[in-house]
């Protein structure tokens, strides 16, 4: 068992420094460098393992170093279950590129915090190990053969993704046998593949969608190992949102289960931006600012019409992110409504209430939907309507056009008023665009990370920025829990001060908001 040890003392004195230490034969991991150890000077005390992770949380306290609260949640290495497995000095150390950065290579000690705003004497927290070049790689370069494969639905930055994973393992490190794996996880056992040079993804990043084409399910855990097997692919590169991203673990543990020395690497893909852990993920900036257009071409026409309502439906399927962001940056929308929040349509407060006084004040008025927003009232009028999209994910009933129709027949049939109602769904139009340049910049990130962490042995991991700065994640941190809108955080707020629209929520009704999401939360983490 490899205990996980971690000395404040770390900070003052660069000899203690986070390290394994086996409890079997006191015999120190490879991959990390020697330490001298006295247990002497330690109290150790267990204190609880995450699901088969290979991390067990380890407080340190004695006389000498008081206990901080550090907890590193770390990936798996191929030399957990290949220890004779032999290293290499990194070729990077003979990179022109990077000649003169000033310090090449990640330290084994660097970790990146999870929540860096903390009360004093509070636990430091949880950690993760920073992502980065290492001193020492665990594949020679003319011996790897690399795949790359995308899942799931179309997000802005795919092919730069797929660009810079090959052009920094081709220009970083010299790896020439690349191989694309076209139409998703089928593809492995369907054996369509592409060879991927630098020269053939040249452009790919000036392009929307995904150079390697993609599908939804698919997936056969010994199916796909046994064709990696077959192929001699020992580096395996993964694009894809949660269940993607969850496949991704099943490959690992079957490619450890055979005792194989493949990396497997996983790059989180979701427009929505509803991945865990990480800041946000690729695409989303592009999402937003596209999302503008759509915003502005409502406002447009709703401003030039007599009680003008402009509806604009935005992608979020169970989170708010996109709709809240980019009414945030477009300043034209009067109500934006999320699946986070609940809201309703008659009586005094209610969103019907809300649109007369807003008409009133200024003839017109723009509202932001989330394509997850409202379900429940739209299932009311389609009653039996549940199904599934390969991937297993419920198919939306499409709240833009319901709410576009409820909205018009209350006016008029109610109200008796004559409203205008110009409705824009520009989903498809944000998917298939291009990164933007905010976005290139984050993909190649993501890439050479992800490059980084197979050549230097770790696998079953997942790459992003956690507090502005990479890290290797492990990836059943990222998929056990989806990233939503917190109403009781102070953005929501910030959008509920800009726009001046109700919550359509009191403080109870967000408390048991808050616990019933995470009550669905834990009920839907599964494989």
């Amino acid at each position: 068992m490899d205990l996980l040890i971690h000395s404040p003392l770390s900070r003052s004195s660069p000899s203690l420094s986070p390290f394994l230490f086996n409890s079997k034969n006191t015999t120190l991991n490879p991959v990390f460098h020697s330490l001298n150890f006295d247990s002497r000077n330690f109290q150790i005390k267990l204190l609880v393992s995450r699901q088969n992770h290979q991390l067990i949380r380890a407080q340190v306290s004695d006389q000498i170093v008081n206990d901080d609260g550090f907890v590193l949640e770390d990936v798996p290495h191929l030399t957990n279950f290949l220890p004779d497995l032999p290293s290499y000095p990194n070729p990077l150390q003979k990179s022109q590129a990077y000649a003169i950065v000033k310090k090449t290579f990640v330290s084994s000690e660097d970790s990146v915090a999870q929540n860096i705003v903390v009360q004093k004497d509070t636990p430091r927290g949880v950690h993760f190990r920073r992502a980065g070049p290492r001193e020492k790689v665990y594949f020679k370069s003319d011996e790897v053969r690399a795949c790359i494969v995308t899942c799931g639905g179309l997000c802005p930055g795919i092919n730069t993704v797929i660009r810079e994973i090959v052009c920094g393992l081709n220009y970083m490190y010299g790896v020439d046998n690349i191989l694309g794996i076209e139409g998703g996880y089928k593809g492995f056992y369907s054996r369509n593949t592409t060879t991927l040079t630098p020269k053939v993804v040249n452009d790919i990043h000036k392009r929307g969608g995904t150079f390697l084409c993609t599908s939804r399910g698919g997936h056969d855990t010994n199916k796909i190992v046994d064709n990696i097997q077959d192929r001699g692919i020992n580096q395996v590169y993964i694009i894809g949102g949660d269940g993607t991203q969850r496949g991704a673990a099943l490959i690992y543990k079957e490619v450890e289960k055979r005792g194989l020395p493949i990396a497997v690497a996983g790059i989180p893909k979701t427009i929505d931006n509803d991945i865990a852990v990480i800041d946000k993920s690729f695409g989303f900036d592009t999402a937003v600012e596209e999302a503008q257009r759509a915003i502005n071409a409502a406002h447009v026409e709703a401003e030039s019409v007599e009680n003008g309502v402009g509806i604009v439906k935005l992608m979020g399927r169970y989170s708010g992110f996109i709709a809240m962001f980019a009414t945030l940056a477009s300043r034209d929308v009067d109500c934006c409504l999320i699946p986070e929040s609940p809201f309703y349509l008659e009586g005094r407060g209610g969103l019907f209430d809300f649109i007369e006084q807003r008409l009133k004040e200024n003839g017109h008025m723009v509202i932001v939907v989330a394509e997850g927003a409202g379900q429940e009232y739209v299932a009311q009028n389609m009653p039996g309507v549940d199904e599934k999209d390969a991937s297993g994910n419920r198919l939306l009933l499409d709240i833009g056009l319901w709410l576009t129709q409820k909205i018009k027949d209350h006016f008029s049939k109610v109200r008796k008023m004559t409203i205008n109602m110009k409705y824009i769904d520009p989903t498809y139009m944000i998917r298939a665009i291009p990164s933007n340049a905010s976005d290139n910049i984050y993909c190649t990130l993501l890439a050479q990370s992800a490059v980084h962490g197979a050549m230097a042995g770790y696998t079953g991991f997942t790459v992003g920025p956690v507090n502005s700065r990479h890290a290797y994640i492990p990836i059943a941190r990222v998929t056990e829990a989806t990233n939503t809108v917190k109403l009781t955080d102070r953005m929501w707020a910030r959008l509920l001060a800009s726009t001046n629209q109700p919550s359509f929520l009191n403080s109870s009704d967000v408390l048991q908001n808050d616990i019933t999401g995470a009550i669905n939360s834990m009920n839907s983490n599964s494989i």
